[in-house]
């Protein structure tokens, strides 16, 4: 069994999902860094980073609403570790296209709830019995389950409905299963992040500067995924 704790990040090649599983490595996790492919760019040069906080990186593939296909992924990090503590359920998209509600497709819905909600609920599902049996078998354990949701879980955007319905109910997920694992010794959180510079805000750059620089938000500036990450660790 692995001396060090372990974290496994969802969504971890880049944005948010990479800056916590830096800020994670140095607080002492060995990382599980999961992203829909480990050949890219992104899991690449995030694998130095980790090192060189003195951690082992584990790059896994995984399409987190293949719900089938948790197990397998499970099981590889408990073969490889014998122990997962720290869940951060981060993987997410954004609708391909921003459409008014009243023009949303099935296909855009079901894709986006797929990834952001239903995936991360089962994955969750999955590593919380898991760690109810870990209970037993590691002195001192302490996991810990961290969703990773938006502020849009409670600010309506007409022209992305989708997004936020997901984010809406992956909020309620957290609160569910906090309700339910707290019992066990499981701590679960939410982290709802606001504006943050990442692949996904891109596209509406030129919108938020203007907003930001009118006093949209305190500190007037862009958030970044550094400060997510710091929040998490």
């Amino acid at each position: 069994m692995n001396g060090k704790p372990v974290a496994v990040i969802t969504g971890a090649s880049r944005g948010i999902g990479r800056s916590i599983a830096i800020a994670l490595a140095g607080e002492g996790f060995d990382i599980a860094a999961i992203a829909r492919s480990t050949n890219s760019e992104g899991m690449e040069t995030l694998a130095p980073e980790i090192e060189r906080k003195g951690a082992e990186f584990f790059p896994i593939g995984l399409d987190i609403s293949c719900t089938d296909c948790h197990k397998e992924v499970v099981s590889n990090i408990l073969e490889r570790y014998g122990r997962i503590d720290f869940l951060v359920n981060n993987a997410g998209v954004a609708p391909l296209q921003r459409n008014d509600l009243l023009a949303m497709s099935e296909e855009s819905y079901d894709r986006v709830m797929n990834i952001n909600l239903k995936g991360p609920v089962f994955f969750a599902q999955k590593i919380a019995k898991e760690m109810i049996w870990l209970k037993d078998q590691i002195p001192d354990y302490r996991p810990v389950i961290v969703f990773i949701t938006s502020v849009s879980a409670v600010l309506s955007s007409t022209n992305r409905a989708e997004y936020c319905i997901s984010k809406a109910g992956l909020s309620m997920a957290s609160t569910v299963f906090a309700d339910r694992l707290s019992g066990d010794g499981i701590l679960v959180f939410e982290t709802r992040p606001g504006i943050i510079k990442t692949d996904m805000t891109a596209k509406v750059k030129n919108k938020y500067d203007k907003l930001i620089n009118e006093g949209l938000v305190p500190q007037k500036r862009w958030g970044l995924p550094e400060d997510v990450g710091k929040a998490v660790a």
